[in-house]
């Protein structure tokens, strides 16, 4: 009884060290312009890449692992690495343009050839929102809800179908994690906007490309994501001295750590 055990045992973790094999992906990003030079993070074993000039690249994942790309053209996004995916051995990627956004101007008729003059004449039409109005207003896409099961979903007298198949199937796990995600990466792009890459190599000698990794390590391991936004930012240059030793401790080569 003992040896069959054991075979049952051994047998399904020789088949999960298969299944969680690692594997070299290749990869591609489809943008057009501004494709070499984008940082590619394995999230979890923290291997990481850069794209060619032509968008190419390859990163060695497993099955789960989240690949994390960041660019200062770009907003950063993350991609769970499927089943698919490591089956194809190929991973496609469009990524979203970081589009600073101005109020629009319109040029008037009356050009002088003075350009000092001209530019102060300049009119700026900025669009009527419910800021210029005063009055308070939602301005945006709303979310989606996502109701607890028991109360709104399942109630003494009431079913939500749909509520109930999207968290039966996943759907609002998967929508939870999308949405920590993005505001995850609404963070870092902003930290990297008050405090650049030549800030955190010359402060706290963290490596240029290892930037985005060091600001994620901060915000899992910290409370940096909350600190950095109610604007605590003495807290949050505390958290990178304290965790900077750490981290490039963990980044250290071998014979790094010798020396």
């Amino acid at each position: 009884m003992k040896t069959r055990l054991f075979f049952i045992f051994f047998t399904t973790f020789c088949f999960a060290e298969i299944f969680a094999q690692t594997t070299t992906l290749q990869g591609k990003i489809t943008n057009l312009e501004d494709i070499e030079g984008i940082h590619i993070l394995n999230n979890n074993s923290r291997n990481n890449s850069v794209t060619d000039a032509f968008g190419n690249f390859s990163i060695r994942a497993k099955e789960n692992d989240t690949l994390v790309f960041s660019s200062v053209h770009y907003l950063p996004k993350k991609i769970e690495v499927t089943e698919i995916i490591i089956e194809r051995g190929i991973v496609v990627v469009t990524l979203d343009r970081l589009i600073n956004q101005l109020d629009e101007v319109f040029l008037g008729s009356r050009l002088t050839g003075d350009l000092e003059n001209d530019v102060k004449n300049i009119k700026v039409r900025k669009k009527i929102d419910f800021d210029s109005l005063g009055i308070p207003g939602f301005k945006g896409k709303p979310q989606e809800k996502i109701p607890p099961l028991i109360g709104q979903t399942i109630g003494l007298t009431h079913v939500n179908v749909e509520a109930l198949y999207k968290h039966i199937t996943g759907y609002y796990k998967t929508l939870r994690t999308k949405r920590k995600w993005e505001a995850e990466n609404n963070t870092v792009a902003r930290i990297l906007y008050k405090y650049d890459e030549d800030f955190f190599l010359k402060s706290f000698a963290i490596p240029a490309d290892k930037t985005y990794d060091f600001i994620l390590f901060c915000m899992e391991t910290t409370s940096l994501q909350t600190n950095f936004n109610r604007e605590n930012h003495g807290i949050v240059l505390d958290i990178f001295e304290t965790k900077a030793p750490e981290y490039v401790s963990r980044i250290a080569t071998p014979s790094e750590k010798k020396e």
